[in-house]
Order: C-alpha cells, then structure tokens, then sequence
C-alpha cells in the first residue's frame, strides 16, 4: 500500500497530535525506507518518533479555496468513488477522471472488495476558452455524507482543479479512508499561474518534466514556461536548422514527436506551455551551429575546453587562457538581414510544436559590448540614429515582435525589453525587482510577475510566501545594498534597486497583472535535483497566485506543506527517493548520519551556492548542499516545538531533549562517514551542529542556574550561525562574504534561540 496521511484517535484543537512520531515518517523524513536504513540505534529511533507538530489542521488544503466550509464530519471512501457524469465527457474529462480514480487508490488504498462506492456527480459545460488566459476555472465541490459528491464546474479546468481539491479532502483514519465533508467555491484570483523550468543548462529528461506536470496540475498551476536554449544548450529538433540540436544541442535535446507529446500531455491537466527560445542575447548554442549570425567571434568548443582553460560546465563563466568568457553574453548581429530571417523562420518552426498563444523570446542580459565593440554594428547605429545598444535592441525586438504576430503570437520578454519603446501587446515577464510591475503596467503593458519567486536563490517557501504580484515595492536591493554592489557592478545594478517612490498599483494596473510564474534555472541543479528544488515551494507559490490576498499566514502554510508534499509523494513524485538515492551514494555504507545532517539544513541562498560551483563545478550536484532542502520541515518542527515549550507546554522538554540528543550524537557518525573532500567540506557543519545542539540541551536541563558567562559563551556561538544566514541574506552580500564550503545552513537556529533566551 503506498504511502497515506496518519491522524490519531484523540483529537486536539484543530489538528490531533500524534502519539508515535514514527507515523510522520512518511511525511517528515518523507520516505519509509529511512526507518530501516537508519534506525540503527536506539536513541536515534528515539528522536525520530518524537510527537510531531500539534495544532495543525487535518484538512491541508492548498491553494485555500476561494471558500470552504467543514462540517466536522466525515465520509468513509473504502469502497472507492464512482463517477457519475451529467451528459456525455469529453476524452479529456474521462483521463481525468481516470487520473482521479488512480491517485484515490494510491492515497486510500485499493476499494475493499464489496464495499459501496461513494458516487461523485460531476457537471460541467464546453469552455471555447480552455487552455487561455481567460478560460473558466470557477468550480464547486460539496461532500456529504447524505447526497455524496457533487463537483459542478464552469468548464474543463474548473473540473480539474475541483477533483486536485477533492483529493487533498482524502484522510486515513483508523477507520480506513475518509473524505471531509465540505462545500467549496473556488476560482483563482489570477489567471497565469506558473513554473519556469530552464532545461538548457541541465537537461530534464521527458519523465522528469511529466513528473513535474502531474504536480502542476495537483496544486492548480496551470502555465509550464519552458526555457529550451540559452548558451549552454539549444534542446529542441529543429528539421529546418538541423544544426541547431546535432552542434547545440550537444547530444542532449527533445525530438519534435517528444515536445508533442509533453504539450499534450500539459494540455490534459489543463497546463498550457510557454516555450522561450532566447533572442538577441544568450545565444551560444545558436551560434555555435550557426557562427555567421553572431556580433562577435565564438569560440569553439575545443577552444572553450582547450588545456589552458578552467571548466565550470554549471556556472555562467570559464576562464579561457587567462581570458574570461561568459557563456551568456553570445549575442546575435542585429543588423544582418539574414538574423531577422533566421529568428522568423526558427519561431515558425517552434511555433507549430507550441500551439499556445504565448511565445517567449527572451531579450534579457544583453552585454552592449557585444554590439559596441563590433565597428560595422556601431557605424550601422550611428547610420540609423540608433543612441545606444538598448536602442538598437529595441527595434530588434520590434522586428521580433512583428514577425510573432504575423505567426499568429503574442510577444512575451523579460523586462529589459520594457526599458525602451516596443509594442504594447508584449507581455513583460519582471524578475529583476517589483518595482518593473509598476513601469511596465503604466506603459500598458501585460505582466507575468516572477521577481520575489526565484526557486534558484533556495530561499524557503515563507519568503516567496510574502511576495504579492500586486506589490510594487516587494522585491529590489535596498539603497543601502545597491550602493554596495554598484562599487563593483557599476550602474546595472540601479535595474535591481528598489523604487522607494513607488506607488500602489491602481485598478488598471491590476487590470495587466495576468499573474506569476517560480523560475527554476538549472546551472547547479540536475535531472536528479528536479523534484526537490521545484517542490514543494511551488506549492506554497502556487497558493500566492491562486487564493485571496488575505491568506497571509506563514505559519499556517508551513504546517500544510509536509502534507501537500506528501500527497504530491505518494501520486508519483520522486523528490525523497532521489534525495535517497543521493545519500546512498554518498555514505553507502551508513546513510543515517548524513540524513539526520540534511535533514536539519538547508543549502546556502541568493546565488551563494553558484558562487561555491564556480569553484566546484559539476561536483556540487552531488554534494550536501544539493540533497539539503530550501525547506527544512524537520527544523521547522523543532522550531515550533521550541516556541511553544518556552511558551509554557513544558511536556514537549522531552521530545526536545531527543532531538537535540541526536543532532548532538550524530557528528561522531558523521566523521566516520566523512571520507570524499565533498563530505569533508560539510564536517565543521556537523561539528556546529552538535555544537549548537549541546547548547540547546544545556538551555532545557538547567535554565534557571546559568549566569552571564554561559549566556556570553553561547549568545557568541549563536551569533556565529547567525552571520552565516546574513552572509547570503540577498544577492550582494552573497558575493561579498565568505561561504561555508559545504554550503548548509543551520536552520534550527530560531528555536536554539528561543530556548537560550528562556534560559534565564
């Protein structure tokens, strides 16, 4: 039986709390296997089945509907749910339906033989609109005990999310299976809900990008940008430029039988596709099959990797004979008519594989020099009154945009492109700070808001949490930081500063906010890493673009993701057998010691950790910084059990004395394990660890007897930690501070915190 959601007898305010941790297993450490491989002692049996976090609400609804109302009871499901339609499905609604039917069986178990089946009545009506913008994904769902199920939807996506929703409605109890009754009415609040995924760096085989989809769909996501070249890789057969995926693509690329069946797939679950195909800028990949198109020489692959040059396949830079070249900055020549012809005719061809109407052509990160330093492209400048290289790239784009629309496409770009006059159809992607909100809705502009949900930076879920896409001042370098970093960066950097005069949208503004999309760029994450870098943050970011403005609570979120993340797990997710995979490869022999250290990590944040590949390479995608998750639901437990005791529930000293038990014992297991220089790197972590640990303990066996000196010893070990978090804190500081090689954080210091200042 795949794994389910344990709740216990005795029930508590909101949530009951759980008698045998050992029951959150599946949730917490998110894999049974980690019972047997690393039970291996009883203390560490011990703190793994310590009582888990109370207080938190059976039903982990996310999104949070629109409106939901719980009647307190439940319906038994163990003989399985039989579908009734009102008229005749559509292919698409019944492999929804099918899909539904085979997720019900892997959360509840397979119906029990004889039983009755709970029949949900589904209706809905044609939507001319699916797959668009403006689509009806409005739903209502109502279980009750007395008439079943009854799932009536606008159209197609409202009967899709209304069956995501019904699945997370799904207990086991000791009972058997349940589902809560409820009535729900549910719409988003914005109609682009995304994902990024950036296969050029590191390719994404087609089951994993399936994998990805099927949680999507899930959590009510319901956009796939799909980044497909850049300098690294172009990714997608191309039968009119065939050079394009046999020298770009680097052996490493989707057929165009493969790009249909993932679009169509996507379009079954409701999920439209984006592609971007990246012009005038980031453009190696092109230019390496297609070198006449470029403003400057490319070098060769076998100049790139020539004995002189330093090799950081995952980073943007290698140093090629004492001479740096950033594999980003290739850039088209705009000013041959054969570039314009070549752009028009690869869109074409991608366009026919995409059939939304959206198409992202990039137009980010262009580096004038490419331009100013070729002597025909800035006579041709001057020739045409063209001021500067952003001048030029903005007719380019113009060209661009022209020839999309002619295809029968609506032109989206990163928000470089709003930085000079080009049409008003050009959807504006904003990641460089909010404050481009503001600047590209006032010029009318459509916006896709993706600043504030970068996954790469791997800040955790409570910080995307707090981005909203209507929030002009949300995302941007402080004054303070841009000036920092303009010491160095120069005057680019002003792009990513806040805008402190900045002015709440008004409601036509709020008009052109199609919604959001979480970015996922692959320089320092593998095929591997997927799962657990996109998840379940998405689903935390997912809820931001789906329900009401109003839900805000941090707390809350981060006590349903572990169940969202669960269900996500158990329907064919693969995020903790891979981390698994991972540490098994790593530490063959004892997993145990370098799972407890990952599990109460998390890796280094705003491009810390590519600063460390920089140095590193391709080997920080096997490293603990790439198993430890941005979200630590083990620390966030401890974190939570810690507010609370100091709060007064002193019963929970022992489960937080086992816990600290283990971290504190698990470095001598650790140094026994610590054999490679990327487990060694990751040793005076462990050696904090136990450090910060044996503080904790201290803090609950004798807090009413320490004096100042104790609180002196301590407060300074804290505050080592505590620089560490500051040292990566936002992009700036980052670059400039010293990072722990391992690259992992500590992330139980807030309840440390809360115990020593108890400690009194």
């Amino acid at each position: 039986m795949p794994p389910t959601r344990f709740f216990f007898e005795e029930p508590a305010p909101g949530f009951p709390e759980r008698k045998d941790f050992c029951l959150m297993l599946p949730i917490v450490h998110r894999s049974r296997r980690f019972l047997h491989a690393a039970c291996s002692s009883v203390a560490l049996l011990a703190a793994l089945c310590a009582p888990a976090l109370a207080d938190t609400s059976p039903v982990a609804l996310m999104p949070r509907p629109q409106s939901v109302t719980l009647s307190g009871q439940d319906v038994a499901v163990a003989g399985g749910v039989r579908i009734e339609w009102a008229g005749r499905p559509t292919p698409m609604l019944q492999r929804a339906a099918a899909r539904f039917s085979g997720r019900l069986a892997m959360l509840a178990g397979a119906p029990a033989a004889g039983g009755a089946p709970l029949v949900l009545h589904i209706s809905t009506r044609p939507d001319p609109a699916y797959l668009s913008v403006h689509e009806r994904e409005h739903y209502t769902l109502n279980v009750t005990s007395q008439n079943g199920i009854r799932l009536d939807a606008d159209g197609p996506a409202g009967v899709v999310h209304g069956l995501a929703t019904l699945l997370q409605l799904v207990v086991q109890t000791p009972q058997g299976p349940v589902i809560h009754e409820a009535a729900i009415n549910d719409a988003p609040r914005f109609p682009w809900r995304g994902v990024m995924i950036d296969v050029s760096r590191h390719f994404m085989s087609v089951d994993t990008m399936k994998r990805q989809l099927d949680a999507m769909e899930l959590t009510k996501l319901n956009v796939l940008h799909w980044h497909l070249s850049d300098g690294t890789g172009f990714r997608v057969e191309s039968l009119r430029f065939p050079r394009l995926h046999q020298v770009g693509g680097h052996n490493q690329y989707y057929t165009q039988a493969q790009v249909r069946d993932i679009v169509a797939y996507a379009a079954d679950r409701g999920i439209r596709i984006v592609p971007e195909f990246d012009v005038p800028g980031h453009t190696l990949s092109i230019l390496e099959a297609y070198p006449e198109l470029a403003a400057q020489h490319v070098p060769s692959a076998e100049e790139r990797e020539s004995p002189c040059s330093i090799t950081i396949n995952t980073v943007k830079t290698k140093a090629i004979c004492n001479k740096v070249y950033n594999l980003n900055n290739a850039a088209f020549d705009p000013t041959k008519p054969q570039t314009l012809k070549f752009a028009t005719e690869l869109y074409a061809e991608m366009g026919r594989l995409f059939p939304d109407h959206y198409f992202h052509s990039g137009g980010d990160e262009v580096s004038p020099k490419q331009w100013n330093d070729n002597p025909a492209i800035v006579a041709y400048m001057k020739q045409h009154g063209y001021a500067d290289a952003p001048a030029l790239q903005a007719a380019f784009t113009a060209q661009v945009e022209h020839a999309l629309a002619r295809q029968g496409k609506i032109m989206m770009g990163w928000d470089e492109v709003s930085e000079a006059p080009i049409p008003r159809d050009v959807v504006v992607e904003t990641w460089r700070g909010s404050k481009w909100i503001a600047s590209a809705t006032q010029a009318g502009h459509p916006v896709v808001v993706s600043s504030g949900y970068y996954l790469d930076l791997l800040n955790p879920s409570s910080e995307h949490y707090k981005v909203d896409p209507y929030d002009p001042k949300a995302v941007g370098l402080s004054p303070e930081e841009a000036t920092r970093a303009r010491a160095k960066q120069g005057p680019m950097i002003d792009a990513f500063a806040l805008d402190p005069n900045a002015q709440p949208l008004t409601a036509a503004q709020q008009k052109l906010v199609l919604g959001g999309e979480a970015p996922l760029w692959s320089e320092i994450v593998s095929d591997e890493m997927v799962d657990a870098r996109l998840w379940p943050r998405s689903a935390a970011i997912a809820e931001r673009f789906w329900s009401d403005a109003s839900v805000r609570d941090v707390a809350d979120m981060e006590k349903r993701l572990p169940l969202i993340q669960h269900e996500l797990e158990a329907t064919g997710l693969q995020a903790s057998a891979h981390e698994n995979a991972m540490i098994a490869r790593l530490t063959p022999g004892n997993v145990g010691p370098l799972k407890v250290l990952t599990s109460v990590t998390s890796p280094v944040r705003n491009y810390a950790m590519n600063r460390l590949a920089s140095h590193s390479g391709d080997a920080m995608l096997n490293a603990p910084g790439a198993i430890a998750a941005p979200d630590s639901f083990e620390a966030n437990r401890f974190n939570d059990m810690a507010a609370r005791y100091v709060a007064g529930e002193k019963d929970l000293a022992a489960p937080l004395t086992q816990m600290l038990k283990l971290y504190l014992a698990n470095d001598a297991g650790y140094a026994t394990v610590a054999t490679t220089p990327l487990l060694q790197d990751a040793r005076p972590v462990s050696q904090q660890l136990a450090a910060v640990a044996r503080v904790g303990l201290e803090a609950i066996r004798k807090h009413r007897s320490h004096g100042r000196h104790w609180h002196r010893r301590v407060n300074r070990l804290l505050a080592a930690q505590d620089a560490t978090f500051a040292g990566c804190a936002n992009a700036v500081a980052s670059y400039t501070h010293d990072q722990p090689p391992s690259g992992l954080l500590i992330d139980i210091l807030p309840g440390l915190h809360a115990l020593v200042d108890h400690a009194h």
